[in-house]
Order: C-alpha cells, then sequence, then structure tokens
C-alpha cells in the first residue's frame, strides 16, 4: 500500500467492468459503452476512437492498431494486426536512386495505408455487440460538440505542432499557434466520416469520397497512393507469442510488431539476480540498459513484415538470450547498438477494457510520430500515419520498404496468465520504450511484488540511440554511478512513455491503474 503522506494516486477497484487509458473523456467513454450493455471490445474501440478527439498529436483514424483479447471464460489470446501497408508502387529502390538515406518523416512516402479503421469494423461486426453505430456514437458526438484540451496533450501539442503541413496547419491549429489547456478542440470533418462508417461501414472509408480526399492530398505530394490501396486494406487476425518470466506468462503480437524485443529482452534479464538488486538502484538501470542494447540491436537485424521475418523465431529461443546475456559486464557500459531503421517516437494511445463477464481487451492505436506526417486531407481534415518511416532503404533487409508490405512496428498490446489464466491486459506507450516498458513492468510485478499502480509509477530510465535518459525519479547518486559505468546520462525533456493495466482478481475485482505522467485515470463501475 502507498505512503497516503506523498503524492500518488490508489489502485481503482470495481466488479462490474473497468477501463484504464490515457484520457478520462475515453475512459468515461468506454464505461458508458459497458453500462449500455456493450462488451469490453465494443467499449475498447469506443474509447479508442474518442482519443482520436482527445490526442490527436497522438492517434486517430488515419492511423493503425493491434490488438489482444480474450473471451469471457477462456484463458485463449487472440491477436488481430490493423497495420497498414506500403503503396503497392512504392519500392526502396526508387528512393535510394533520388539519393534518400530514410523514409522522410513528412513525406508522402511515409504514409502507409491506414488500417485501425477495417480493424475496428472487423472486430466490431466478429467480436463486439452493439454495432458500429452505437460504438462511434461517442466520438461523433465529441468530434462535434468538441472537448477541451487537456493539460498533457497542450504540452505535446506544442511540441509537436512544427510537423503540421497544408490544410493540416488549418484543422490542428487555432489561429495559427497550438491550443492551450482548456481551449476547445473540435473536428467536424471527422465527424462526417464517423458518421458515414457508422452508416456503411469500412467501405465508406476505404472507397468513395473520403478514401479519394486522402488519395488526392497524397499524391499532391508526391505519393503513389491509388484508389486500389485503399481498397484492398485488410486486416490479419495472427496467432500470439508469449514468453515466461518466473511466474507470469507474458503475451505479444508477433511481428510486424516489436513483441519479441520484449520477450528477449526478459529472457535475457532472467539470466540475472533483477529481484536481490534495489529497485531504485543503479545496478538494475544498468543491467536493463544493457540488456535493452542487445534485445534492441537483433530487433533491427530480424523484425519486419512477418512473411519476411524469416528469423524472428531465434529471438525467442532461450540460448540466444543466454549468449547475449554473457556480453554484459556487470560494472561497464557497452557501445550501443546500430541506429533504428525507424525514426524515435514517443506518440501513442494505449487502452484496455474489462467488462463484467471477464471479456479482456488490450489495444493500442498511434498514427505514430507526433501529428504523424503532419499531412491532412483537405476536405475531411483527416489526419495521417508514418508509419512508413518505420521501414529501412538497406537494400536485402527484411524490413526493406516495398510496395505492399508492413512496416516494422513500435506498437505493442500486452497480457498477462499466471498459472494459465489471463490475469491482466496491460500496454506501455512511448515508441520505442515499449518492450523496455513491458519488460519493465513485468519485472516491477514479479521481482518486487509491486501492486500494477505502482509498477506504473515507478521512475523509468531508457537507454536510446546512445544516450541513458534517466528520470527524475531517480537520485543524482544513482546518475552518478551510472556515468562512472559509462552510460551518457541524461535527465528527459518529456517523461518516458505512459501505462495502463487491470489486474483480473481471482474473486472477480477488477483494480484499475493508469499512468500519472499522462492525463488519463481508470474508471469501474
Amino acid at each position: 500500500m502507498r505512503d497516503f503522506q506523498f503524492p500518488g494516486r490508489s489502485p481503482v477497484l470495481a466488479t462490474g467492468g473497468m477501463c484504464a487509458t490515457s484520457h478520462p473523456i475515453g475512459a468515461k467513454a468506454a464505461i458508458d459503452v459497458l453500462e449500455r450493455g456493450g462488451n469490453a471490445m465494443d467499449a475498447a474501440i469506443a474509447g479508442a476512437v474518442v482519443l482520436g478527439i482527445c490526442e490527436p498529436q497522438m492517434t486517430g483514424i488515419g492511423g493503425d492498431c493491434f490488438v489482444l483479447w480474450s473471451e469471457g471464460g477462456s484463458d485463449k489470446v487472440h491477436a488481430l494486426n490493423g497495420s497498414g501497408r506500403a503503396p503497392a508502387a512504392l519500392d526502396a529502390a526508387e528512393l535510394r536512386d533520388a539519393g534518400e538515406k530514410t523514409v522522410g518523416l513528412r513525406s508522402a512516402h511515409a504514409v502507409t495505408i491506414p488500417a485501425a479503421i477495417d480493424a475496428f469494423c472487423h472486430l466490431s461486426e466478429t467480436v463486439g455487440k452493439i454495432g458500429l453505430d452505437a460504438i462511434l456514437a461517442p466520438a461523433i458526438k465529441y468530434a462535434d460538440e468538441g472537448v477541451p484540451v487537456a493539460h498533457r496533450v497542450a504540452f505535446d501539442w506544442g511540441n509537436d505542432a512544427e510537423t503540421l503541413q497544408g490544410s493540416a496547419r488549418d484543422a490542428y491549429l487555432m489561429g495559427g499557434k497550438p491550443p492551450k489547456a482548456g481551449d476547445i478542440f473540435r473536428a467536424p470533418g471527422q465527424a462526417e466520416v464517423l458518421r458515414r462508417v457508422a452508416k456503411d461501414g469500412r467501405d465508406a472509408f476505404y472507397t468513395g469520397e473520403v478514401a479519394e480526399d486522402m488519395i488526392a492530398a497524397l499524391n499532391a505530394m508526391g505519393g503513389k497512393h491509388t484508389a486500389e490501396d485503399f481498397a484492398n486494406v485488410a486486416c490479419t487476425r495472427t496467432d500470439p507469442i508469449s514468453g515466461d518470466y518466473k511466474d507470469l506468462e507474458v503475451v505479444e503480437h508477433p511481428p510486424n510488431g516489436q513483441g519479441a524485443t520484449a520477450l528477449l529482452m526478459l529472457n535475457i534479464l532472467s539470466q540475472f539476480d533483477i529481484a536481490g538488486m534495489d529497485p531504485l538502484g543503479a545496478q538494475r538501470v544498468h543491467i536493463e540498459a544493457e540488456a535493452a542494447k542487445l534485445a534492441y540491436d537483433a530487433r533491427n537485424r530480424f523484425l519486419a513484415d512477418q512473411d519476411y521475418a524469416t528469423r524472428a523465431d531465434y529471438m525467442l529461443e532461450m540460448d540466444t538470450a543466454k549468449k547475449l546475456a554473457a556480453l554484459i559486464d556487470p560494472a561497464k557500459a557497452m557501445d550501443s547498438p546500430a541506429a533504428l531503421s525507424e525514426a524515435v517516437h514517443k506518440d501513442t494511445i494505449y487502452i484496455t477494457v474489462v467488462d463484467g463477464d471477464g471479456m479482456s481487451v488490450s489495444l493500442i492505436y498511434s498514427i505514430f510520430h507526433g501529428f504523424g506526417s503532419g499531412i491532412a486531407s483537405d476536405k475531411f481534415g483527416l489526419l495521417m500515419q508514418n508509419r512508413g518511416a518505420g521501414f529501412t532503404l538497406e537494400e536485402g533487409h527484411p524490413n526493406e520498404l516495398k510496395g505492399g508490405k508492413r512496416p516494422m512496428h513500435t506498437i505493442i498490446p500486452g497480457m498477462i496468465r499466471q498459472g494459465g489464466r489471463v490475469v491482466m491486459p496491460f500496454g506501455v506507450m512511448g515508441g520505442a520504450y515499449q518492450p523496455n516498458g513491458h519488460a519493465r513492468f513485468a519485472t516491477n510485478l514479479s521481482d518486487f511484488g509491486m501492486d500494477p499502480q505502482a509498477a506504473i509509477d515507478a521512475p523509468r530510465a531508457f537507454s536510446d540511440n546512445g544516450t541513458l535518459n534517466v528520470e527524475r525519479g531517480y537520485s543524482d547518486a544513482v546518475r552518478a554511478e551510472l556515468s562512472e559505468m559509462g552510460h551518457t546520462v541524461a535527465i528527459p525533456t518529456t517523461a518516458i512513455g505512459g501505462a495502463q493495466a487491470i489486474k483480473i482478481h481471482d474473486s472477480g475485482v477488477l483494480e484499475g491503474a493508469s499512468d500519472p505522467r499522462k492525463d488519463g485515470c481508470a474508471l469501474g463501475y
């Protein structure tokens, strides 16, 4: 139990249903859907689409999603890949010939076809109960009427506003400037698109006027996107991957997500006595940072579209983890691995919902960088992701850009089973940090006996492109000790990631936790 004389938040307890996410309005929308008879999938989709209005710099219907879920009364975890593909006519060779070294973040070539709407429509039809019109009603309302900009959202909006270009500046700035906390943001164009999707399903988004609006904006900037690219979007059911860390089984998405990175990192950490270390000490930070360097280096070599990631299973083998763990010097930092194939980002939303029948949903949804590509369609103001920046232009690499291919994705939802039982959907936001965040969350739970809220609250560190970012929650003495080990230590200007989780107790009580680094909360009834 936390010390009530210090700032903090208590876990939220309920029995009828629970949502935890990064914005209170999104959480409330999900709970409203549960109370109206929807199940956890209905509620998660409803809350997620609302978050695109509450946190447009993080996510929106021009982006992608990944989903894990278990049905009530079952401990089988299902997975859906709602990530989009590069336009069929685009190829890395063309960009290399033009002298490009990477896929430009604000280029139309970075815009993979958004697949979240297709995924949401599919899940509504196959898993949900109340229908797409009821699911999208809250987002339509908030897009029309507007939402007050929250404090963390205003902070991010100001940092990311320079990404916006062309008509996106009209849709997402107020008088040419980012909104302040408390300003009302409206998105009437999105409301109209969502009304059409609610009435006519995914074809209202991927064909006709809405698709034409997106294609025209992209083609005007040199994109090779076609009507056929949009019409062919299809989410993919897939089989989760998992690994054990002591008493926990951590369930992840397979490639093109980076879940295998989290599992490799946990396997590396299992070679050390993490539980015997100070949870807030330098030794734990050091070992975790070294494990991350090695796991992320493997990620950069092997992870890609599942059809191309032929050596991804290598990352799941315990022998791989043991060989990598042997490279770690307990007292000295190693050099950082090669640069990431995608530019680093920190922008994502995550939502988890558990309903009274025991259905659990873990859903993550993003436009990649802050405001994605910065490109919005002219008529409806649909902001488009820049997930194509997750490709590499290196010839022959598994993650090389090719038409019709999915890029390596950073966003990963998680689930935890214990004794074969689904006990916790969870997610950690923060772009490249996410596998490190999954590993940190699991070790906080298993090695240090933290409850989910404490595991989320605890300070974080992340070795990122040669710098070990150490949050202010650590002492200066810890930072000094890490510097002596050879790390280049810095205090990050922005808190590292965010997280949510819901623990399902044997009694049926639901325990929700939400990260104070964001504006959100856990709500139950």
